[in-house]
């Protein structure tokens, strides 16, 4: 995902935009709010109020006014009026410094998520969110396949059958299928799921992917591209249920 970062202080912007892309993003970082409006058109804004040439609420409102660019703003600003302004001018969410990355990461999968095109129902010609395989998408629910994530209640099913998942186990199949078929690295998988410069044994991962794909039933839901990372896609024949015994627990043996 391409992102725009409006922020003046480097001291900020720099570990900002490192930290990003070590989450997969690409960064392009802007001064000033002229920079930030003349930019080539990016899928995230993240644009701080305390601008040196005009003030962020007048940046928000003209991106607005011309684009539907998912934006979150970034204040140092204590008056919720400045808040509240901006999100009443079209601003998708706020985050307040300091903040750490992990937290900006997660808002803007949140945003993401809430952003993403309505296709049409075909039976009542409304329009209705889409998982991006022709049924309807609830929030915080991805579907992939025959395999279902519900990051609210954090759960699991495979073939409509619950797949109990320990909490790293479920942080690791959730951070894959943030986008199915995207190879992340392992570095990538490791801030994500772990913490930012994790420094333990890399063999963490590699004990938690195994553990995942025992209880996938299939490997093959989770391809390791050697020399980079993993990714996660379904079967050559996701629909047939894997002929693995399952516990009542919903646990595979």
């Amino acid at each position: 995902m391409r992102v725009l970062l409006i922020e003046d202080d480097d001291r900020v912007a720099g570990p900002l935009a490192e930290g990003l892309r070590r989450f997969g993003f690409t960064v392009e970082h802007a001064r000033t709010g002229a920079e930030g409006l003349a930019a080539p058109e990016v899928a995230m804004v993240l644009l701080d109020l305390g601008l040196p040439d005009m003030d962020g609420i007048d940046v928000c409102r003209t991106l607005r006014s011309r684009s539907s660019v998912p934006i979150i703003m970034i204040t140092a600003r204590d008056d919720e009026v400045d808040r509240v302004l901006g999100l009443e001018l079209g601003a998708d969410d706020y985050v307040s410094k300091p903040f750490g990355v992990r937290e900006l990461v997660a808002r803007i999968r949140a945003v993401t998520r809430r952003a993403r095109p309505a296709v049409p129902d075909p039976q009542s010609g409304s329009s209705n969110p889409s998982d991006g395989l022709g049924r309807p998408a609830t929030p915080g629910i991805q579907r992939i396949g025959p395999l279902t994530i519900d990051c609210r209640t954090r759960q699991v099913r495979l073939h409509q059958t619950s797949i109990a998942l320990a909490p790293k186990e479920f942080d690791l199949l959730s951070c894959l299928a943030e986008d199915p078929g995207a190879v992340c690295s392992r570095r990538q998988i490791l801030d994500a799921v772990w913490e930012p410069h994790f420094f333990g044994p890399t063999k963490t991962l590699d004990v938690h992917i195994a553990a995942l794909r025992r209880k996938l039933g299939d490997a093959s839901w989770i391809e390791n591209i050697r020399g980079i990372g993993f990714r996660l896609v379904p079967p050559a024949h996701p629909d047939v249920p894997s002929a693995a015994v399952r516990t009542r627990g919903g646990e595979l043996r």
